[in-house]
C-alpha cells in the first residue's frame, strides 16, 4: 500500500484545519484513543439495527466495536491519513470518503448512523438532512464522546494543564441535530480506563490543538503531562484515566 500523501484542500479557518489535522498522528491516534463502553452502544443502536454506517470513522475505534456485535458496518472517514491507518487495522473493512455534510451512500441504505469524537466538526443545518437522506425511515442517529471526569481531582489538575480549546467538549452535552429529526435525547456512561505515562503522552499528542502547536510549545505541554503523570504515579502505584462517555441519538420519523 502506498503511503497517503496530504489531505487535500488546504483552509485557513482555524476549526477547519484543526478537523483536517488528525491524519498526520494517525498511528499515535490508533495507539492511544481509546475505545466505548458497550452501555452506550447498547443505548444508542436501535433495536434491530444490521447496517451501521460510522461516520468520521477515523481510525476504526468505534467501528470494531460495532463489528463484534455482528453489524454490517460501513464507515466513512475525510482524513486520507486516517483512512489510511483505518485499512492497516480493519483491513476488507469498507471505508469510504466522505463528511457529514456529503455521505457516499445512497439514499436510505443504513439503520443507524453512528459519529463519535466528531458531530462538533460538522454544521448541523448541512449534515442532519445528509445524515437523514441515508436513513432508513424510523432510522437513529447516535452521537457519542469520550470526555475525562474534571470531578476527578488529578484529571481537573491534568486539564488545567492543557488549556486548548477541548474539542470533544464543544457540542457533546447538548449537541445541535436539526430536521427532520425529532428531539435529541441524552445518556452519560461512567467508566475507567488504565494508562501508563507514555500512552497518557500519546493520547496528549492525539489532540488537535496540541498538534497544531509549534515544536517548543508542544514540548512544553508534555513536559508538564509527564511531571503529573509521575506524581500521580509515585502517588498511587497506577494511572486510570476516568471517563464519561457522553451519548445523545434523534430518531428520524417512520
Amino acid at each position: 500500500m502506498s503511503e497517503p500523501g496530504p489531505d487535500p484542500s488546504p483552509v485557513t479557518d482555524p476549526a477547519t484545519q484543526r478537523a483536517r489535522s488528525f491524519g498526520s498522528v494517525a498511528d499515535v491516534y490508533e495507539r492511544a484513543r481509546p475505545g466505548y463502553p458497550d452501555e452506550a452502544l447498547d443505548w444508542l443502536l436501535p433495536p434491530g439495527a444490521r447496517r451501521v454506517l460510522d461516520l468520521g470513522a477515523g481510525t476504526g475505534k468505534l467501528t470494531r466495536s460495532l463489528l463484534t456485535r455482528g453489524l454490517d458496518v460501513v464507515a466513512v472517514e475525510p482524513s486520507a491519513g486516517m483512512r489510511a491507518q483505518f485499512a492497516r487495522v480493519l483491513p476488507g473493512v469498507e471505508v469510504l470518503d466522505g463528511t457529514g455534510e456529503s455521505v457516499p451512500l445512497p439514499d436510505g441504505s443504513v439503520d443507524a448512523v453512528l459519529m463519535a469524537q466528531a458531530w462538533h466538526w460538522v454544521d448541523p443545518d448541512t449534515a442532519s438532512p445528509e445524515v437523514a437522506r441515508v436513513l432508513r425511515p424510523g432510522g437513529r442517529l447516535g452521537l457519542l464522546w469520550n470526555v475525562r471526569d474534571a470531578g476527578v481531582d488529578w484529571i481537573a489538575h491534568l486539564d488545567r494543564l492543557l488549556p486548548g480549546p477541548g474539542e470533544e467538549q464543544l457540542g457533546s452535552l447538548a449537541p445541535r441535530v436539526g430536521p427532520p429529526f425529532g428531539p435529541v435525547e441524552r445518556y452519560d456512561v461512567r467508566w475507567s480506563d488504565p494508562v501508563t505515562v507514555e500512552s497518557l503522552l500519546d493520547l496528549t499528542r492525539s489532540r488537535s490543538w496540541v498538534i497544531a502547536l509549534d515544536d517548543g510549545r508542544r514540548e512544553e505541554v508534555l513536559a508538564d503531562v509527564r511531571a503529573q503523570a509521575l506524581a500521580r504515579l509515585e502517588a498511587t502505584g497506577s494511572l486510570t484515566l476516568e471517563y464519561v462517555t457522553r451519548c445523545s441519538r434523534a430518531t428520524l420519523p417512520a
